[in-house]
């Protein structure tokens, strides 16, 4: 028989107050809810709430004040709007919406109360239990600078020369960040990796890679700090995820084999797909992505899916889709957790041989770096081509009688680190632009290899650095003369969107903004 667990966020005012009242009278309260007392309901975050799932929870329920009566004026409001989006993460996750609840109490309800508790109970139990298996305890390596050696050997951190190019090249340091990494390499290797002032640089760098295009002694810091995260993650330090570890808590989650995931149950019905083919669209993240970001930033990255599978629609090709596709894992590989990294690629793998899939295609950078570069060298061997949908469409334009529409815009380029450094393809997002038929296309100040990250990697270290980061580049996008900003990441168009909801320069910062993919599809024609 399963014992259930429900976990209950209670607020501190009027329900628990309603609560006490039930406590006092001996009521009987289900014996699988587990109170959890809060200062108040807008306090829980969609992390919290994903994170009792992980965790075991069969179901959530968060119970704050009544609109109007809370203490703190707006967490009534922010709790509704928490709760809306992880339902709308629940459902796309197969965990259904109806295990998370929102509602709301006045001291003077607690059979209201006793209701609810009662009647959720019954639904959490009719529903069963929770397909989510519970991560286990990481195993947690001792102290000792053995591990720390072999990781600075393994990528010949020795051979820095000190000369400083790296941290004259870094974008963080250039914006004015206290950082250095050949400072933290040379701390590395005199031992001082648990000195807590090197772990935070060592959590802060953007991997974006910059300083390995630099280093006259090839040295793949980016790399090396990657492993360093997992090092430090298996010795129980602290990390620096941003939005509370929100998505790296999702993609744990993932790893759950039994979980039904519903990753295209919201795609339009007039894209052609063929669940026969060998050949496979990823997705990637962008709609967690939507979802999570809709109430603060309203960024649409699912256009960028459906985009580019019109695309491949264009030239006939009707892929096949993987209906519970998960992550492909990269941000857990960034952020120090190799460990459920390799149970999803392992996951992925197995789903894309079941099908017999022969090539896969994506629009993200970071899923067709991790799917071609970083599974074999995680010892993971895909079994099947991955291709960049920019190198596909490429080859297709080549066969000849495609144009494009005249655009009425102002364009300029926002490159992504893992296509631009980490894959060395600079050069073939300009081939398709410069195929495009805009009024002009104007490059920024750094661009190609050496251009600037939009401030964030994995979901790691974002602080007011990234923000000024971001800031310039926009900044750099309208010194241009352009209108029209063109990315080839879902992230990039995430964290340069947030920089442009600054309240005091958010005006100044304004600027449109599309993917390469969505200019493609919405210009491409038959000769």
């Amino acid at each position: 028989m399963t014992d259930f667990n429900i976990i209950l966020f209670m607020c501190n005012w009027g329900p628990h107050a309603a609560y006490q009242t039930l406590q006092d009278t001996a009521a009987r309260i289900p014996d699988e809810i587990q109170m959890v007392r809060i200062p108040c309901a807008g306090r829980i975050s969609k992390a919290l709430l994903l994170r009792s799932f992980e965790m075991g929870a069969h179901g959530v329920a968060l119970v704050g004040c009544q609109p109007g009566s809370c203490r703190y004026g707006t967490g009534s409001f922010n709790a509704q709007a928490h709760v809306e989006d992880a339902r709308g993460i629940l459902e796309l996750l197969g965990l259904g919406k109806d295990r998370l609840r929102l509602a709301t109490f006045l001291p003077d309800e607690p059979e209201r109360l006793l209701s609810f508790l009662r009647d959720f109970s019954s639904e959490i139990r009719h529903m069963g239990p929770s397909p989510i298996a519970p991560a286990g305890q990481r195993l947690q390596v001792p102290e000792g600078e053995e591990i720390v050696q072999e990781i600075v050997s393994a990528h010949d951190v020795y051979a820095c020369q000190d000369c400083g190019k790296c941290s004259s090249a870094c974008p963080l340091t250039l914006a004015g960040k206290p950082f250095s990494p050949r400072r933290i390499a040379s701390e590395v290797i005199a031992g001082h990796i648990d000195d807590p002032a090197v772990q935070k640089d060592i959590w802060s760098c953007l991997t974006c890679g910059l300083c390995y295009d630099r280093c006259p002694s090839a040295v793949n810091f980016a790399e090396f700090i990657r492993d360093l995260r997992h090092c430090l993650a298996l010795r129980g330090a602290s990390n620096y995820t941003a939005h509370g570890g929100f998505f790296q808590s999702l993609m744990r989650t993932m790893t759950s084999d039994k979980l039904p995931i519903r990753h295209w149950d919201w795609l339009p019905e007039d894209v052609q797909t063929d669940s026969t083919s060998k050949v496979l669209f990823f997705g990637g993240c962008a709609p967690y992505f939507d979802i999570f970001f809709r109430t603060h930033l309203g960024v649409k990255t699912r256009d960028i899916l459906v985009d580019s599978l019109r695309l491949l629609n264009f030239f006939d090709i009707h892929p096949a889709l993987l209906m519970d596709e998960r992550c492909c894992g990269h941000d857990l590989l960034w952020s120090g957790d190799r460990e459920n990294f390799a149970k999803l690629a392992q996951l992925n793998v197995r789903a894309f041989r079941d099908m017999g899939i022969e090539e896969v295609i994506t629009a993200c950078p970071e899923c067709y770096h991790t799917l071609a570069r970083d599974y074999p060298q995680q010892g993971v061997e895909p079994g099947f081509k991955v291709t960049h949908i920019f190198d596909l469409i490429e080859k297709e334009i080549d066969k000849g009688a495609i144009s494009f529409k005249e655009l009425d815009r102002n364009l300029t380029f926002q490159d992504p680190c893992r296509l631009s450094r980490f894959e060395h393809q600079a050069d073939l997002p300009r081939k398709l632009i410069r195929r495009l038929n805009p009024v002009s296309f104007n490059e920024m100040p750094e661009h190609g290899a050496s251009a600037i990250c939009c401030g964030n990697s994995a979901w790691v270290g974002c602080d007011a650095f990234s923000k000024a980061l971001q800031v310039k580049r926009l900044r750099q996008a309208h010194g241009t003369g352009s209108d029209l900003l063109v990315t080839a990441c879902p992230k990039c168009q995430i964290h340069l969107r947030c920089a442009m909801e600054d309240p005091f320069l958010g005006e100044e910062l304004q600027m449109d903004m599309l993917d390469l993919t969505s200019v493609l599809a919405k210009t491409i024609q038959w000769e």
